[in-house]
């Protein structure tokens, strides 16, 4: 078996060699494109007009010139940026080859920051992004004009689809298929390898290094290796594949040979073992009956020596340490009884730490609560007085109407009736805003308080997101722009009211904070590596983004502070992005913040698939 498994492994390993040779020649094909569109680069950056109304922002002028360039080039597309990083026009072929354009009109599009800052140093950035049966390889270059003086970015695009698979396919004469970091296949030279799901070929993906898999494609058997490549600073997968109908022929054969062979010696062998085990392994059978009694009974079991052998001396050493374990068991029982004394003491002193921690926790809470509630209800309390005096001078005008109705215009004027009828509204409203003040205080402490109350399960993150949307239909129609931008993401183990609660209060603030019209845009990713999610399945990422007014730094580093808030008196209690930071670092998780004023807000929330909770009472302890 070891060596039908040796051959077959030999046979693996000289495909997985021939297939190596094909990967560096895809490397060659990778980099004369890129080569290829550094040429077409220069030659476009040292055209004067692209310099001149690139440094004027003319992305009109840039459209009508960058048309012809993309009509007799490679590349997809061809995307223009002003020196600050934002987009002028884009010049495109559209599925049916034909040359289009796009400009932003209404919001600005700008290059990422991160690019921005890697082109300081370096003159151009090489990158890969995955869509749906598209692999987009893209080089970001600077435009300098003359001194050397930067005037704006260029980002040229080639797309890897079904065409561009079918030549590599006709010239390496295999099967090929570029994979996601996740094991999702991007593009492929064979419609079936879309139809696996990502967990099929992700077990395939080592993190680094080579891997080699069997996958019969229609009947046909075929070995793919799995190499790393690299388009500047992205990683890609490729897989190739070779036919292996010839070599599982021959390796059925040599199969059959070695099968033969073990067969007719493993016939010998077990004749052997008939003859032989009679006398070898009664003795064996003995020592096992005496382990097994052993193993019930509390004191110690000797078994009868009757021979010099290998195995008197077994059973010898067994008499041995018979003794010495039975020894051994009275010491343990003490030992337990001494450990469980001391577990009472450590319970006891666990249980008195934690009730102090609490009350600790209780007094800064009460003390938040009463300054908290100290305004409506003092404002409240200061009305009273108004309305008890109000109240006696109107019931006193009532009797004098009833019982002597000519004294009424003098006590009326007495009385600054008028006044009355002007302000008692006044201080009934003002008593309805402290008492609405007061019920919306003690809702955020009741929710704060029964977070416990939520089920561990397994929850869908865009489907909570979109639930979570769908409450807030009736603020978000006719007025604010919603854009989503979903990655595949695992289902994650969490309490997931709790969850909707943090993304209720993210993306309730996010609508607040536009008093017009808007944009909200929604992002998830997954990230592999995180410090809370244990190492299995990381953790998945969050963000929520709206074109509102922003926030200054000082406010910025107080808004998770509890009763902290920008809106107006009445309006907010202060305690939702406080409660949501708790459920996120009770989860394992992280939410973080950033802001600008004049462009707008993004909050970002990092969970981990399996957060580092147990169940309720871990909650309940640090709430």
């Amino acid at each position: 078996m070891y060596s039908m498994i040796k051959y077959e492994k030999a046979i693996d390993h000289e495909l997985s060699q021939r297939l190596s040779g094909n990967v560096r020649e895809i490397e060659v094909v990778l980099t004369d494109l890129r080569a290829s569109m550094v040429s077409k680069r220069n030659q476009y950056t040292r055209d004067p007009r692209l310099i001149y109304h690139l440094t004027m922002g003319d992305g009109g002028t840039i459209k009508n010139i960058a048309s012809s360039w993309v009509g007799s080039d490679q590349v997809s597309s061809l995307t223009f940026f002003n020196r600050e990083g934002r987009m002028l026009t884009s010049v495109f072929k559209d599925d049916q080859a034909n040359v289009r354009s796009f400009m932003p009109v209404q919001d600005a599009v700008f290059l990422s920051a991160k690019y921005i800052a890697d082109l300081k140093t370096q003159r151009d950035l090489a990158l890969a992004e995955a869509n749906e049966k598209k692999l987009s390889l893209i080089l970001i270059s600077k435009v300098t004009g003359a001194g050397g003086r930067l005037v704006g970015y260029i980002e040229q695009t080639v797309n890897v689809e079904k065409a561009f698979m079918a030549r590599l396919k006709s010239r390496l004469k295999l099967e090929l298929m570029f994979f996601q970091n996740e094991g999702q296949v991007v593009v492929a030279s064979h419609p079936d390898f879309y139809l696996y799901k990502p967990k099929f070929f992700q077990s395939f993906l080592k993190p680094n290094g080579e891997s080699f898999f069997d996958l019969t494609v229609r009947t046909v058997p075929y070995g793919f290796a799995v190499y790393p490549l690299k388009w500047g600073i992205t990683e890609l997968k490729v897989a190739l594949g070779a036919n292996k109908s010839e070599a599982n022929a021959v390796l059925k054969n040599v199969n059959m040979a070695f099968i033969t062979v073990v067969a007719a010696v493993g016939g010998l062998v077990l004749i052997t073992i008939l003859v032989t085990s009679s006398w070898v392994l009664k003795p064996l059978y003995d020592l096992v009956d005496a382990l097994q009694s052993f193993e019930t009974q509390e004191q110690a079991v000797t078994i009868p020596v009757k021979n010099d052998t290998e195995i008197g001396l077994l059973t010898e050493s067994f008499n041995e340490m018979s003794t010495k374990i039975g020894q051994a068991r009275g010491d343990l029982r003490k030992k337990i009884t001494e450990l469980e004394a001391a577990n009472r003491e450590l319970k006891e002193t666990q249980t008195k730490l934690v009730h102090s921690a609490k009350m600790v926790s209780l007094g800064q809470l009460v003390a938040g609560v009463a300054h908290e509630l100290n305004n409506p209800i003092g404002f409240i309390y200061s009305n009273m007085n108004h309305l008890k005096e109000y109240s006696d001078r109107l019931i006193e005008l009532v009797d004098v109407a009833k019982e002597n109705p000519k004294k009424l215009d003098d006590l009326k004027e007495e009385y600054e009736f008028d006044y009355i009828v002007k302000d008692l509204p006044k201080l009934i409203a003002s008593c309805q805003d402290g008492a609405r003040r007061t019920r919306d205080i003690v809702l955020g402490l009741r929710n704060f308080s029964r977070l416990e109350e939520a089920k561990l399960q397994e929850v869908d993150i865009h489907q909570s997101l979109d639930t979570t949307l769908n409450l807030l239909q009736g603020e978000i129609k006719n007025r604010l722009e919603i854009h989503k931008h979903y990655e595949p993401l695992p289902l994650i183990h969490c309490y997931a009211s709790q969850v909707n609660q943090v993304f209720m209060n993210i993306l309730s603030n996010a609508v607040q904070a536009m008093d017009g019209n808007g944009h909200i845009w929604i992002s998830t990713t997954v990230i592999k590596d995180h410090p809370g999610s244990r190492g299995r399945k990381g953790a998945v990422q969050v963000s929520v983004q709206d074109s509102g007014k922003g926030m200054s730094s000082e406010t910025l580093e107080k808004i998770f502070d509890p009763f902290f808030t920008t809106k107006g008196v009445g309006q907010g209690t202060g305690l939702g992005l406080s409660i949501s930071y708790g459920i996120v670092q009770n989860h394992g998780g992280e939410i973080q913040a950033r802001s600008e004023v004049g462009v707008g807000t993004e909050f970002i929330v990092i969970l981990p698939v399996y957060p580092p909770i147990q169940d309720k009472t871990t909650v309940r302890d640090s709430v």
